[in-house]
């Protein structure tokens, strides 16, 4: 894209509110493997809310729960139980990246705050998107300090290891049947993204359920956020079941890169991390349809892993079963081998094994 009217570092942070931001912090610890590196609570004088800022590799993961019970992070939490208030992308300037996207449609829910200690200075806006969720702009350039002013850094101590998660590689939004193809369009006209991929109810199908889903990426490709709707079908379909228990359209999952994917899910596994399962019949259909990549199709078998292929090379994918007692949020670990794609090869299978999953829970 010739005019970056939004150049994007990349992603920033993404930040949850939860029911108990501390439990949370070490379920994702002891789970996950991130490493709490700094908190912001009634110590550091924060007298409504309590964060804990947890990183692994290049993924920073934000944790916010309330003291009080009319506090807009307790309503957020009662209505959509814990799950995805905030998409942080880094800009060279927030104030820019607000007048771009304002003049561009967007609703600027929060002008550029800067905040200063002794450490720098860093500025964040907010702009309304899908739901109740947000994309947040973040400018740190010159800040030195954990994480941001008001947070203080987390001293050392015991912690479980990390698992080999690198990166974000993108997140996931449910909407509404019908609201796919706005969304698309107020990525490419607020944000200035394009349109990476399409799947129709055609591509992604069982008996009983569909969806349709449009990929969007930004100019250089380093931030990509896929939109799921669902589509007519016999039964509810995945995405139905997320938007009735959600409570309307948020994140849906949050996939992240592994460098060494057998040896994340195998450390995943040893620490109860549960995940989808397909038919065993589904590696019998792909080592024809993909062939030799390289891989060890019994390892692939033994711990679950996907595996799909396109022009530009192969992939490795997983996903977890929810992470929270609501059928929402889940989490993708994705290792590249050239492909850009998201597994288009797999869905049917994954259909399958989550409607297995709806169906245990009485959703289907």
């Amino acid at each position: 894209m010739g005019d970056d009217f939004l150049p994007i570092k990349g992603y920033d942070h993404v930040e949850f509110y939860v029911g108990n931001a501390k439990q949370a912090a070490h379920f994702y610890d002891k789970t996950f493997g991130f490493q709490p590196v700094a908190k912001r609570s009634l110590e550091s004088g924060s007298r409504d809310t309590a964060s804990y800022v947890m990183k692994q590799g290049n993924v920073t993961f934000v944790f916010t729960s309330a003291y009080t019970p009319d506090h807009e992070v307790t309503r957020h939490c009662a209505l959509h139980g814990d799950g995805v208030k905030a998409m942080a992308l880094a800009v060279p300037s927030v104030e820019a990246a607000l007048r771009e996207t304002k003049a561009r449609g967007a609703t600027v829910l929060k002008e550029a705050t800067p905040v200063e200690d002794a450490d720098g200075t860093v500025v964040t806006g907010e702009i309304k998107y899908a739901g109740d969720t947000v994309f947040r702009f973040v400018e740190r350039d010159n800040y030195r300090g954990a994480f941001a002013p008001g947070f203080a850094p987390i001293a050392a101590r015991s912690q479980a290891d990390p698992v080999g998660l690198a990166a974000v590689d993108h997140i996931v939004t449910n909407v509404y049947i019908g609201e796919m193809d706005y969304w698309a369009k107020w990525y490419e006209d607020v944000l200035g993204f394009t349109n990476l991929l399409a799947f129709t109810d055609e591509d992604i199908c069982t008996e009983y359920s569909a969806l349709m889903s449009k990929v969007m990426e930004n100019g250089t490709g380093k931030c990509k956020f896929p939109i799921n709707e669902p589509a007519e079908g016999k039964k509810k379909s995945q995405i139905d079941e997320y938007l009735d228990y959600y409570y309307g359209p948020g994140v849906q999952h949050v996939a992240m890169n592994s460098a060494d994917i057998y040896g994340t899910v195998t450390e995943l596994r040893n620490r109860d991390i549960d995940f989808l399962r397909v038919p065993e019949t589904y590696y019998d259909y792909m080592r024809e349809r993909v062939g030799d990549v390289g891989e060890d199709w019994d390892k692939l078998q033994e711990l679950g892993i996907l595996v799909d292929k396109d022009d530009d090379g192969y992939l490795l994918q997983i996903f977890t079963t929810p992470v929270q007692d609501r059928p929402t949020l889940f989490f993708e670990v994705i290792e590249r081998h050239g492909s850009r794609g998201f597994g288009i090869g797999n869905f049917k299978a994954l259909f399958v094994s989550i409607e297995r999953e709806q169906a245990l829970r009485g959703n289907l």
